[in-house]
């Protein structure tokens, strides 16, 4: 009976919780007015400011652009966007706005992750998490207001997660799904589908663009036939499809038709000695790019290829770091914010790392390379994107290495404003949402990172992210990551 009663009980109270997802669902729409009595308690915790109108005062502007910084401006919010952008004391501040003094802080634009997965490494096995609690509260913490999740692992917990996100329902970034892995025989997780030939690669495609993902991503093993098919399927049906390879050299990738090629030069491996066609061996990838010169006929054809197809580059230094001893730099905030158990497996690679002769004598020098890679395709006039890619064997965590792309994208050689625009116009470019979010100007969103500090002269004040507004509610970012303190790895 005493177990008869629980199960009614724990039936009265899921039922219960259904009907307020519900109730919170049909009041989506009347959330975008910004009242607190809309924002379920899950929301509203983490809120810091909401009002009809908000004036951001005395600020520092970085509008991502790649324009110079605006000091002493005023950033006016109404209705989700931004209405108002000048100098202090000539904005058109309305009466009974929301006035917050900035003086000594910085406002850039949401940034705009290309590389930002919803899972993490689980541990000692090849088998991923998916990160649904931690990761959308530590992108929206770390100013990442808009990702794409370039590779899912639970496509339907992705898209579910974005649908309970943009309903108002639990906080995170606007997501761009990416679709589960186009991957081909030899996938070292079994949480991969491994494809069959070109037309398995095609209905995967299709079917999960009708389940409402909008962009896919080739993996190391798949075919030149698969790959085609997939790039095909999926500009039928308007998509962007980008890949990480191995088989499949850049060039031949970019002749396929490919939009977008992720991690760099340090996956190419066209490059390589005896390279066999149609076949993933990435053994000898590392010590030939680290020989490799830049300025070599084969390196400058295949930029040049990429540039003139159109084909955009993710950068992801953040996740490459973590193989180079002793980086990157150990922060509390990560370790705070792990499993114990995913904390002691990190710091016991990353001391193994610093120890291997071969990390040693090879990393710091591909990963030098890389950052000589990304500056060269710029200056040539690519598209380069930034993301983290929160994989390896850990310590890369969601929003925390969005933030340290830039710190690394800087160190690579670009400016700080260079590297800003990169992190947040170049995506949103890509994305073809330029229009609505990326850079600061009226009429667009009011995607904010309100950072105590100034980036464009000391590039690691990004870390001092206070404030994230997304459609004009200011979330509150030190509330967001002690909810996730000790989650990460777990959920």
């Amino acid at each position: 009976m005493i177990v008869q009663n629980r199960k009614r009980f724990a039936l009265a109270l899921a039922s219960a919780a259904g009907a307020v997802l519900v109730l919170w669902a049909l009041l989506a729409g009347r959330v975008r007015a910004q009242s607190a009595s809309l924002f379920p308690p899950a929301v509203m915790q983490y809120v810091r400011v909401l009002a009809p109108v908000v004036a951001l005062e005395h600020v520092r502007v970085i509008d991502g652009t790649g324009a110079a910084p605006l000091d002493n401006q005023t950033i006016v919010i109404a209705h989700r966007k931004i209405v108002s952008v000048g100098p202090a004391g000539s904005a058109n501040v309305p009466p009974g706005a929301k006035i917050l003094d900035l003086s000594g802080y910085t406002v850039i634009p949401g940034l705009v992750g290309m590389h930002d997965h919803m899972f993490y490494p689980s541990g000692r096995v090849p088998v991923y998490n998916e990160m649904a609690f931690s990761f959308p509260k530590l992108y929206l913490a770390a100013g990442v207001t808009t990702i794409r999740t370039t590779g899912s692992i639970e496509p339907y917990a992705d898209l579910e997660l974005k649908r309970e996100i943009d309903s108002g329902l639990i906080v995170g970034p606007k997501m761009n799904v990416t679709g589960p892995y186009l991957e081909g025989s030899g996938a070292f997780t079994p949480q991969m589908h491994v494809l069959t030939g070109p037309d398995d690669a095609t209905r995967m495609v299709d079917y999960w663009a009708n389940e409402g993902v909008t962009s896919f991503k080739a993996y190391m093993n798949i075919t030149p036939a698969e790959l085609k098919a997939a790039i095909d399927a999926a500009h039928r049906h308007g998509l962007k499809i980008t890949a990480h390879l191995c088989s499949i050299g850049f060039t031949q990738a970019a002749d396929l038709g490919i939009d977008d090629l992720e991690h760099g030069l340090l996956v190419d491996t066209e490059f390589n000695p005896g390279k066999v066609p149609g076949v993933c061996d990435s053994s000898a990838t590392f010590p030939t790019i680290a020989k490799l010169g830049l300025n070599s006929a084969s390196v400058q054809a295949m930029i040049k290829d990429l540039i003139a197809r159109h084909v955009a580059v993710t950068s992801t230094l953040p996740v490459f770091e973590t193989f180079v001893p002793n980086r990157p730099p150990l922060e509390a905030r990560v370790l705070e914010a792990l499993l114990p158990q995913a904390q002691i497996d990190y710091l016991a690679i990353r001391a193994r790392t610093a120890s291997s002769p071969l990390s040693v004598a090879i990393a710091g020098e591909f990963f030098k390379k890389e950052m000589e890679f990304e500056r060269m395709f710029v200056k040539e006039g690519g598209l380069l994107l930034a993301g983290e890619d929160p994989t390896g064997y850990g310590g890369d965590l969601a929003g925390f290495g969005d933030q340290r792309e830039i710190e690394l994208l800087v160190e690579a050689g670009f400016t700080p404003i260079e590297a800003l625009r990169i992190g947040s116009y170049n995506g949103a470019e890509f994305l073809g949402e330029s229009q609505e979010v990326g850079t600061i100007a009226v009429g667009k969103a009011a995607d904010l990172a309100v950072i105590h500090g100034d980036p464009s002269k000391n590039i690691e004040d990004i870390e001092k992210t206070e404030i994230v507004f997304k459609d004009g509610v200011g979330y509150d970012s030190a509330k967001l990551i002690d909810a996730v303190r000790g989650q990460v790895a777990l959920h």
